[in-house]
Formats: C-alpha cells, sequence, structure tokens
C-alpha cells in the first residue's frame, strides 16, 4: 500500500488534509488474481460448452415435440412421442423427500457438533460426516436396493393402512412397496446429509460469541440461546444448505437408477412401485441414438438448467448469510 502526496482540499481552513489511498499490487499479488481469474473464466467456458452442446444435440427432440415435450408424460421414441414431465416429476419428487428427511437431521447434527459436543467428539464427528460424503453413490444405491429397500417395505405398508387418506401414503390394492419413490428418497437423503449438515455446522460456527455469553447472562438456558440466538443467526445458511442439498438430490444418477424401475408416470402415490427421475432414465438408456438421444440430451438439458437455478440461488443466499444480511438484528 502507497499513500499518495496530498492534493488541493476544498475543506475549511483547519480541517484535516484528505488523502486519497491507491492500493498497489505486488507481483504474486497481480500473478494470483490472474491464475484466479482465469480459472474462474475457465469454469463459466466449461458450462457454457456444456450447455450449447446440450441445446445442439436437443435440436432434434424439440422439433419433433415442440413445447408438447415439455407437457407429455410419455417419453417412447418409436412411437414419436417425446416428453419430459413425467420425467421431471419424479426427479422432484424423490428430491424433495431426501431434502424433507435430511435437513432436519442436518440441522440437529449441526448443533451437537457446534454446541454441544466436546472438543474430541467434535472433531470426531465433522470427520465422520465428511466421509458419508466421499461413499461412492454406487454403494449407496446397491445398499438401498439390496438391504434398505426390503426393510423399509413394512414401513411402507404400515403407512398406507393407517395414513392412507394422505394421498401420498395411499396405494393400489395389492400393488408392490419395492422401488418406490419413498425408498430412492430415504436413500438420497443419507447422501443429501453430508453437504447440507457441512453447510449449516459452518454458518452455527460463526455466530457471534458476545450473542451467546449475553443470552446465557441473562438467565437463557442452552436451549434458549440455540432458539433466540444461533437459529436466527443460521437462518439463512439452513436455507442455502438445504437449496444446495437440493441440488444434489435432483442430479443424483446411479442411486436412482438402481432404486427405481425408471418408468415415467406421475403418479401421486410415493409409497408404491413405480417412478423415473432424469438422471436415472438417462443412465439406463445411456446406449440410444437418433431421436431417442435427442429427447435425452433435451431431458439433460432440462434438469442442467434447473440443477443450475437451484444452486445459484442457494449460493447467492449462503454469501448473504455469510456477510451476516438477512440476520435480524
Amino acid at each position: 500500500m502507497t499513500v499518495a502526496p496530498p492534493r488541493p482540499d476544498p475543506s475549511p481552513p483547519g480541517a484535516p488534509v484528505r488523502r486519497a489511498i491507491t492500493e498497489v499490487l505486488s507481483r504474486a499479488d497481480r500473478a494470483f488474481r490472474r491464475v484466479t481469474t482465469g480459472a474462474g473464466l475457465a469454469m463459466l467456458g466449461i458450462l457454457l460448452v456444456i450447455g450449447f452442446f446440450l441445446v445442439y444435440r436437443s435440436g432434434p427432440a424439440f422439433e419433433n415435440s415442440g413445447f408438447g415435450f415439455f407437457g407429455t408424460i410419455r417419453f417412447d421414441p418409436a412411437s414419436g412421442v417425446l416428453g419430459v414431465l413425467g420425467l421431471l416429476y419424479g426427479t422432484v419428487v424423490v428430491a424433495l423427500i431426501a431434502v424433507l428427511v435430511a435437513v432436519p437431521l442436518s440441522i440437529l447434527a449441526a448443533l451437537f457438533i457446534t454446541e454441544y459436543s466436546s472438543g474430541r467428539i467434535r472433531g470426531f464427528l465433522t470427520g465422520l460426516v465428511d466421509l458419508l460424503a466421499a461413499i461412492p453413490s454406487l454403494l449407496y444405491g446397491l445398499w438401498g436396493f439390496s438391504f434398505l429397500g426390503p426393510q423399509i417395505v413394512p414401513v411402507s405398508t404400515w403407512l398406507t393402512e393407517n395414513l392412507g387418506w394422505f394421498p401420498p401414503f395411499a396405494a393400489k390394492e395389492n400393488t408392490l412397496y419395492i422401488q418406490s419413490m419413498f425408498i430412492a428418497g430415504l436413500v438420497v437423503s443419507l447422501m443429501v446429509l453430508p453437504i447440507t449438515t457441512s453447510v449449516i455446522r459452518e454458518v452455527f460456527a460463526q455466530t457471534p460469541p458476545g450473542e451467546k455469553e449475553a443470552a446465557l447472562a441473562l438467565g437463557s438456558t442452552r436451549w434458549g440461546m440455540v432458539k433466540t440466538v444461533m437459529l436466527p443467526f443460521g437462518r439463512g445458511g439452513i436455507i442455502g444448505g438445504s437449496m444446495l442439498g437440493l441440488g444434489r438430490a435432483l442430479g443424483e444418477t446411479i442411486a436412482v437408477s438402481l432404486l427405481l424401475p425408471q418408468v415415467p408416470e406421475i403418479s401421486q402415490h410415493i409409497v408404491q412401485f413405480g417412478g423415473a427421475t432424469i438422471s436415472g432414465f438417462i443412465a439406463n438408456n445411456s446406449g440410444a441414438s437418433g431421436l431417442f438421444l435427442s429427447g435425452l440430451m433435451a431431458a439433460g438439458l432440462v434438469l442442467f438448467i434447473f440443477t443450475l437455478a437451484t444452486n445459484f440461488t442457494a449460493s447467492v443466499i449462503i454469501s448473504k448469510s455469510r456477510s451476516g444480511a438477512g440476520v435480524d438484528a
């Protein structure tokens, strides 16, 4: 940093002289700025290339179906019918189930790691949560298909018998409860759990210690301090972490390709057999060609835009929470 020489100041006589401060970057700073700027532009370029590629390859599908592609449930290239609505519906339902299960667990886990656990246990739990994120999705899918799925069947049956008045838990007579969107959502929630817990934990850790100590000094209990200080402060992080988890769930591929039959449909009965997601359907039909391949590219473009918008919104919310915006005084 260098200080420029004084300039004529129109301030009244006797007032302090104002000096303009200019920043002079060193050679290392300039090189670092160029490298980071180049990396950011490279990532933007990669996204643009992927987007243009999907748009180009999906052209025949849009020419064949037009705007009907977005409102058609069936995806049958043999008969010339292409639609993404059934796939998009299954993608959103599975992702919402995953987020609804994972977010409450993530908030509780983040609170325990940040506020209630001791130093040694805190380090162990932090590493354990990070380790869950390193498990390949293929293993989650195999575990869910061979072990968790059969274990959840009695739960699905109980929900249908006792809460069947609620449409999502209703099911047709003599239906199968395996390979359902409910089971797929539970498995995906375990994959969403690490990222949401990490984001929420980091935001909770930034809670000003002075405000926490002031609440306790005024006679508040530990839970009262968490409810009145930590949760309001971490509200933006909770929302941002939830949306990042939603973006992760929307793009999950291998696990859902094993857990669902990948039959496009719109059904409000989530506990019974059936359902498909965009990524899983593309994975199961990756050897397609011609109009079928173009339709898969168009479906991938829809998922690409949807996930990109979700992650961008989450990044904005998280940046505001880190800067203190949106936190009530």
